[in-house]
């Protein structure tokens, strides 16, 4: 579920922030959001549980992370 997830978040920040999204496979459990190198989304230990972070604060966190 996890990677389907991340999909359509991806597919997400795609239409909503108009960002290039790279997905890059990560260790069972992890979910991270980086934006230039630095992690604005971190899932933790939650995340090893299948609870991941909303779309909407996915989204809100990257789009604070561009603002100059």
């Amino acid at each position: 579920m996890t990677g389907l997830y991340a999909v359509r978040v991806a597919a997400r920040l795609r239409r909503e922030v108009q960002a290039d999204v790279e997905m890059v496979r990560g260790h069972y459990g992890e979910f991270k959001v980086l934006v230039d190198g630095n992690t604005v989304i971190d899932g933790g230990a939650a995340a090893f549980l299948g609870v991941l972070p909303s779309g909407r604060k996915i989204v809100a966190a990257v789009r604070d992370s561009l603002k100059p």
